[in-house]
């Protein structure tokens, strides 16, 4: 199964190589992804938003999302999965990695969480007729091989009326300096050889992309790290990380 999702176009097999070895190391806050947990709040925190706006919910309620069903693609150890799980949502999370997927559903049920963790990637998904009130594409544009394929078959799951969330990284020379060289070699946020600088995403192609799958570009929102307070937060800023949000129309 591993071998037959490496083969599939979107997948690039040195990256899942590269995650899957990083496995056990999702859960723990102060490890190699200690960064992400960090990330995490403030991505969750917009995709509540964003997808209440869009929906008309309220995001103080605790269980807001619930009744949607969402897809977190690129899902990893389920880092993301969980809390929009535990905010209601009916979460499907996908990795083509067998490691990774194995250790979120270890996660989860010693979370006391329902969450349908699949080896797999969006093509199958797509082919299979699986369809999303929202599709979460977060931190994982930039290590597919075939981006644009990745798109159309990320959108084709989007429900008419739905959502699609996509979080990555501009390709510039500032993301170079402070995602590269600064989080990997410097500072050691994260493991070195994490990203690959000329397989960041720019704004306008990640639009163009999503746009040319049958989507709207509604929002875009850039992160960045807050030295003195040790937090990221949105800005608008997008020259390194960035979020965009595109809605299927509901005739489509």
């Amino acid at each position: 199964m591993s071998n037959d999702l490496n083969q599939s176009p979107t997948v690039d097999a040195a990256e899942i190589a590269r995650f899957s070895a990083l496995a056990e190391t999702w859960w723990d806050p102060r490890g190699e992804m200690a960064v992400l947990h960090k990330f995490n709040p403030v991505r969750v925190a917009y995709i509540r938003d964003r997808v209440c706006v869009h929906f008309g919910r309220d995001p103080k309620n605790i269980d807001c999302l619930d009744g949607l069903r969402m897809l977190d693609i690129g899902c990893a150890g389920g880092i993301l999965s969980e809390p929009l799980a535990r905010l209601g949502a009916s979460m499907l999370g996908a990795d083509p990695s067998a490691t990774n997927v194995e250790v979120a559903k270890l996660h989860a049920a010693q979370s006391g969480l329902v969450i349908d963790y699949r080896a797999t990637t969006a093509e199958v998904l797509s082919e299979a007729g699986e369809r999303f009130d929202v599709v979460l594409a977060m931190e994982v544009v930039e290590h597919v091989a075939d981006v644009d394929l990745f798109l159309r078959k990320c959108a084709d799951m989007v429900k008419p009326g739905g959502l699609m969330i996509a979080a990555t990284l501009n390709r510039t020379m500032k993301s170079y300096a402070l995602a590269i060289v600064g989080a990997e070699y410097v500072l050691r946020w994260l493991p070195v050889g994490t990203h690959q600088w000329d397989k960041f995403v720019t704004p306008t192609e990640l639009e163009t992309g999503l746009e040319a799958a049958g989507l709207r570009i509604i929002a875009e929102a850039g992160v960045t790290y807050n030295p003195f307070a040790d937090r990221w937060q949105l800005s608008d800023d997008t020259d390194v990380n960035y979020m965009m949000v595109a809605d299927k129309p509901a005739s489509g």
